[in-house]
């Protein structure tokens, strides 16, 4: 087994609680499920926020949704780059598998695809 990453991201209509939830449990529900992640394979989540998202804690969110419950995570805040998409919500999964790299399936979704054109 190898050690692999699975990026997404995902953009918010609003800073609320609710609109936190709802992208965090879409994109994380969206890479688990294209990429047959079983929990008990992830090693831990990183997640990464812009500066103008700041309701909550999307790792609260995965615990709930997910049963990440032995899950290790971390939130953090993006690099403050100017030019630089806003209203990012950003998961990084790294777990356990035999899959190759190009086998992993990156999620972009809504405002967010314009980040890794390369990957279509």
């Amino acid at each position: 087994m190898f050690q692999r990453g699975i990026r997404g991201a995902i953009t918010l209509e609003e800073n609320t609680k609710e609109n936190i939830k709802s992208a965090t449990v879409e994109l994380l529900g969206e890479i688990l499920k294209r990429n047959d992640v079983n929990i008990e394979d992830i090693s831990f989540v990183i997640f990464t926020l812009t500066r103008d998202i700041n309701a909550d804690f999307p790792a609260k969110y995965a615990r709930e949704s997910f049963d990440f419950k032995y899950v290790p995570m971390m939130c953090y805040n993006e690099a403050d780059i100017d030019g630089a998409i806003n209203m990012c919500l950003r998961i990084l999964v790294n777990f356990n598998t035999n899959k190759k790299q190009e086998e992993i399936k990156h999620i972009y979704l809504k405002g967010a695809e314009r980040l890794r054109q390369d990957l279509k």
